[in-house]
């Protein structure tokens, strides 16, 4: 199979196979580039090689033809649904929707199981195959309030209003610290990291493409070392509130992969401490509202830590 690159914008052939190619991980591709099953302009490259315009990939690669698998065992916690949408009430430790087709434990894979209609419910692009009715995400150790299309109209109502700021959402989360002010704005753009596989601060010399980002924040209560944050994202970047918070020097609690290696670590958690706690917006003209309570293992930290007043 040959492909010609026909992007103006500068892209790491990995990243671009392993959106093209959706069905294969980004290791597969890594493997199959170092080991020439992949070329470009019939040379081998490293997978850190940045695609230029009109460069010709020859591969070997094969898109696995293939449907989602439902699965029934996924428990769903359903707080609202109608003949457009359900609003769930999503757990930490479950990812929202695959990677590929042989995935089988999705939040996706579940709503399969009790809403067969989403199927073939997506925007067309690469990939959407794999996240049929699914219109915005939550991180995996995210926990909270979700909405998912049942039909093609609402969904692509659902994406025209994230994409333009009409919906309004809110997050608590557990961060380390005191933050320099009790509410505030943090307007600070981010950009994929070199690695891509997490976000950072623009700066100056920035490579990848930079996104405006700008989340409202409120500190609800203090503790001794540690504060609860109520977070509102205006714009929709992947990990915005994570790294939004640790710019200010107050990483959530349990993030991995936004942290300070220096941080106090006496309370030990298997996720990060965010949720993801109302959603409201208007659909076809109808207002919509859905809050969900903090989850049982955040609730538990709260209770064992010494309050102070604000």
């Amino acid at each position: 199979m040959k492909i010609i690159f026909n992007k103006d914008i500068k892209t790491r052939i990995d990243k671009f196979l392993a959106e093209e190619f959706f069905s294969h991980t980004r290791g597969e591709i890594i493997r199959n580039i170092k080991s020439g099953k992949i070329l470009v302009n019939e040379k081998k490259v490293k997978p850190s090689y940045i695609l230029k315009k009109d460069d010709e990939i020859s591969s070997q690669l094969t898109v696995h033809s293939s449907r989602l698998i439902a699965n029934k065992n996924i428990k769903l916690n359903i707080i609202y649904k109608d003949k457009n949408i359900i609003a769930i009430n999503k757990p930490a430790g479950i990812s929202v929707h695959p990677v590929s087709f042989k995935d089988k434990d999705t939040l996706v894979n579940g709503l399969l199981a009790k809403f067969l209609e989403i199927k073939s419910t997506n925007d067309g692009s690469l990939g959407s195959e794999l996240r049929p009715g699914i219109v915005h995400r939550l991180d995996k150790d995210t926990s909270g309030v979700m909405v998912i299309a049942r039909n093609q109209k609402a969904f692509d109502e659902l994406k025209n209003l994230f994409k333009n700021h009409k919906v309004s959402k809110k997050y608590v989360a557990l961060v380390y610290g005191q933050l320099p002010a009790k509410k505030g704005i943090i307007e600070k753009p981010m950009a994929r990291a070199a690695s891509y596989k997490k976000q950072v601060i623009a700066g100056r010399k920035t490579k990848n493409k930079i996104r405006e980002a700008v989340t409202e924040y409120k500190v609800l209560k203090e503790f001794e070392n540690y504060s609860l944050v109520e977070a509102s994202p205006k714009t929709g970047r992947m990990h915005q509130i994570r790294v939004h918070l640790k710019s200010l020097g107050n990483p959530v609690v349990g993030d991995k992969i936004y942290r300070n290696k220096k941080q106090d670590n006496s309370i030990k958690v298997s996720r990060q401490m965010l949720h993801a706690q109302e959603l409201e917006f208007k659909l076809f003209g109808k207002k919509c509202f859905f809050e969900v309570p903090v989850p049982e293992d955040l609730k538990k930290i709260l209770h064992s830590l010494t309050p102070l007043e604000i």
